[in-house]
């Protein structure tokens, strides 16, 4: 039977879905935190053009190197050695999995909204259900339940009914004079420099954190019609995703002055349009991002459990990842993966605003393979032959993409990079099994590559004694 494909609308509609998640229903508030209206429109204006090289470098070396089919780690390996691609699958996985911690908490408060027990979902009871899901997802993937398509519809209209309503309403409501108060956040009341490009650079963990999984869109590529229309889509995809997180944060702060968005609980959606609607525009949201974030969160547990899985088998990992059930899910990935979960659901009782904490810390583990992607694109198009199709196109992307990743590392600030070096230095135990018991190498590190792993323990003691001192808080 013919395989149906797909055309240009069809493939945007696809890229849009598979980028947008819960995240968006926090924006508004999230961004607030952050930066006044003017720098939130710099910073998305940023984000479109760093966000857009990261995509076509994904899917220039999707069809240059189709052998690389891994994984967007596998970049890091092919192009600065095994153990920068390990650490790229490594940060890739922690991303994934700290990412579940994230849209627990957030889950459990808009179950809050309804059931107040459960507060703003970092108590006890809140841990206890996020567990019970958690685990329950856990035996349907042990089970080889796999993701199906109706799941993929209700979770797309889930997401999309609230937000449409959502924009009409701020639309309708919104008031020039509220939006303009404040409008760069300084002292003066006028641009400077320096103090709105701080805003701007608070708000760049956010921006990542939302377009996570934009690394999918090139996947649709074998299911286009067209081979063209793959670009098109992702380009237009993208823009349109960035569009809708515009229209989301700014036109709320025509609605509500940024102060007061920044205190609201969140989903701040749900909030925010009860403030103007009523209950039901509450209701209404609330019940949206429940069904959205149980349906991505047992497609991410699947994908967090699957990632090591799927590296073991090609040698990022250690073969002890490898292991499958009888109906080929990965058991030990998948125990490993869901265990260091629940161990972070106990953070809910530290933590002031766990949500934040974790989209943060899983946006700063992810910057590791996004930016070895955008440093390989540039890498690989510098080393085409001079006739290559695209060459200058490629290697001015590979510019953007690689000087992106360098300022959202910068960006992501001292604090989440030494938290993050926490999680990626037990790392080197399981890349000296990989590469002495799995792969019987003689040499594990190279020189330079011992320098990278001695800095990563270094940074994590140092880390480690700032939270023992309270110099790093949660």
């Amino acid at each position: 039977m013919e395989v149906k494909k797909l055309n240009l609308i069809e493939l945007i509609g696809l890229v849009v879905g598979s980028i947008i998640g819960g995240g968006i229903f926090n924006l508004m508030s999230d961004m607030s935190r952050s930066a006044s209206a003017g720098s939130q429109i710099i910073g998305w204006i940023i984000t479109a053009i760093g966000m857009i090289s990261l995509a076509l470098s994904f899917q220039n070396l999707n069809m240059k190197r189709p052998d690389l089919d891994a994984g967007i780690y596998s970049y890091a390996e092919a192009g600065f050695g095994k153990y920068m691609g390990f650490n790229s699958a490594w940060g890739y996985w922690i991303s994934a999995w700290l990412g579940n911690v994230g849209y627990a908490t957030l889950l459990m408060s808009s179950v809050g909204y309804f059931f107040p027990i459960f507060g703003s979902g970092q108590n006890i009871y809140s841990i206890i259900v996020a567990s019970l899901i958690l685990w329950i997802c856990h035996f349907l993937i042990l089970q080889g339940i796999k993701s199906a398509s109706f799941v993929n519809t209700i979770l797309t209209v889930a997401k999309l009914i609230p937000i449409g309503v959502f924009l009409v309403i701020m639309l309708i409501s919104f008031k020039l004079g509220i939006f303009t108060v404040d409008f760069w956040g300084t002292v003066s009341q006028n641009f400077e420099l320096k103090p709105v490009m701080s805003q701007v650079k608070g708000t760049m963990l956010v921006t990542v954190w939302v377009f996570i999984g934009i690394e999918g869109a090139v996947l649709f590529s074998g299911q286009a019609k067209k081979r063209s229309d793959v670009g098109k889509a992702t380009i237009f995809g993208i823009i349109t995703v960035i569009l809708i997180y515009m229209l989301v944060t700014l036109l709320s702060l025509g609605v509500m002055n940024g102060a007061e968005l920044s205190k609201l609980r969140q989903p701040s959606m749900a909030y925010l349009l009860e403030s103007v609607v009523g209950k039901w525009g509450a209701v209404l949201v609330n019940l949206g991002l429940i069904v959205s974030v149980v349906g991505a969160w047992l497609s991410w547990t699947m994908f967090a459990g699957q990632l090591p899985y799927e590296a073991a088998k090609n040698g990022t990992f250690p073969k002890f990842f490898a292991k499958e059930n009888k109906n080929g899910a990965p058991i030990n990935s998948l125990l490993l993966t869901n265990v260091l979960i629940q161990i972070f659901f106990f953070t809910f009782l530290i933590s002031s605003r766990a949500y934040n904490f974790f989209y943060s810390l899983a946006s700063s583990a992810i910057l590791i393979p996004y930016a070895f992607s955008g440093f390989y694109q540039l890498k690989f198009s510098l080393s085409e032959d001079n006739k290559a199709e695209g060459k200058p196109k490629n290697i001015i992307i590979g510019v953007v993409a690689s000087v992106y990743a360098c300022w959202l590392i910068y960006a992501a600030g001292l604090k989440y990079l030494l938290l993050t070096t926490l999680l990626f230095a037990p790392g080197i135990i399981f890349y000296y099994q990989l590469q002495r018991k799995d792969n019987k190498a003689e040499k594990t590190f190279s020189k330079i590559e011992l320098g990278i792993a001695a800095l990563i323990v270094i940074c994590a003691i140092y880390a480690l004694y700032q939270i023992l001192i309270g110099k790093i808080t949660f």
